[in-house]
């Protein structure tokens, strides 16, 4: 409750500055909406529809880890009735956010009821592990990053997991109805959809992965995004940075991961949309391996890019891993 208990004292602080706040949306307008990332902002979309107008803080190809708000950010925070977040200290700049504005509206974690893989269970990239005693994730503030970054106690990349992700749907669509309850029951028919959509690719993805052969089943990356992924389709993920892109890299790290591919004889390597990928081109330099592609794991691309929505990221995030390893 830390996060709330900051924010109504932002209320409390700024109310001499905020007295002419706009209207709250009538029924017959789109409520308005903030989600905090591109991931999140289009889940919400699907469910909110022609029903709400949503402002998404960090779009396509932005990197959310080290997003710097801006003014027009907190002018929406402060005009929004809900605001989704992911939770699991994902959005680490939100609480300077939240002091600049003064947000009065819903404030939802759209990873609450998630049993997140504690962050000391990347450190045995083997064994990646559930938590099963944290339904208030905003209690675990203090703990870091096992790489130097304020990240929390938990893996905060739950929606690569397609299981997780329902859990995603099912809170956003919970607090719209709660909000609009006069379109309920559209948000309920939305949700009813993409689950389908949800349950399909599922099925899909893992036929792409049982694909992969049991000595080719290890995946590199620039950083440690896809704990979630791996735990679903038993797939090993290695990376030379921490969960945030903002975490160090260290030499013994690379060196460990350059020894690692070459015992393994690890024949490709992976980028990522939004990090610095210069480490991930030294590293197949230095093995032979060769770059197989470019993974999705903190940010949709643009439209015209190949991962446009949730959906279409995910699968082509297992048609790229496939294709590559499961030759």
């Amino acid at each position: 409750m830390f996060l709330r208990r900051t924010l109504l004292a932002s209320v409390s602080a700024t109310a001499l500055a905020v007295t002419a706040l706009p209207p709250m949306a009538q029924a017959d307008e789109p409520m308005p909406v903030v989600a905090t990332f591109s991931i999140l902002g289009d889940m919400v979309g699907r469910i909110g529809g022609e029903h709400i107008s949503l402002t998404t803080l960090v779009g396509p190809d932005g990197d959310a880890h080290v997003y710097q708000p801006t003014p027009k950010d907190a002018r929406s925070v402060s005009e929004a009735e809900v605001m989704f977040i992911n939770g699991l200290d994902f959005e680490g700049w939100l609480e300077r956010l939240a002091e600049a504005a003064s947000f009065d509206g819903t404030l939802v974690t759209a990873t609450k009821g998630i049993d997140a893989i504690a962050f000391d269970d990347h450190d045995d990239h083997d064994d990646h592990k559930d938590h099963d005693d944290h339904d208030d994730h905003k209690d675990h503030d203090d703990h870091d990053d096992h790489h130097g970054h304020n990240h929390g106690a938990f893996d905060p990349h739950a929606w690569l997991s397609l299981d997780h992700a329902v859990t995603y749907v099912d809170n956003i669509t919970a607090a719209l109805a709660t909000a609009d309850p006069e379109n309920a029951a559209d948000y309920y028919s939305n949700r009813a959809d993409y689950i389908a959509q949800i349950d399909s690719l599922s099925k899909e993805v893992a036929v792409m992965m049982s694909s992969i052969p049991e000595k080719k089943r290890t995946v590199v990356t620039p950083h440690d995004a896809f704990g979630y992924f791996s735990q679903t389709y038993d797939i090993k993920f290695v990376a030379p940075q921490g969960l945030s892109t903002d975490s160090e890299i260290s030499a013994s790290d690379v060196a460990e991961l350059i020894e690692q591919i070459r015992e393994e004889g690890i024949s490709a390597v992976f980028i990522e949309s939004i990090t610095d990928n210069r480490m991930i081109e030294q590293i197949a330099n230095e093995t032979g391996a060769v770059v197989g592609g470019t993974l999705y794991s903190d940010a949709l691309s643009v439209k015209e890019g190949p991962a446009s929505t949730y959906l279409k990221m995910f699968r082509h995030n297992a048609v790229t891993i496939s294709s590559v390893l499961g030759k």
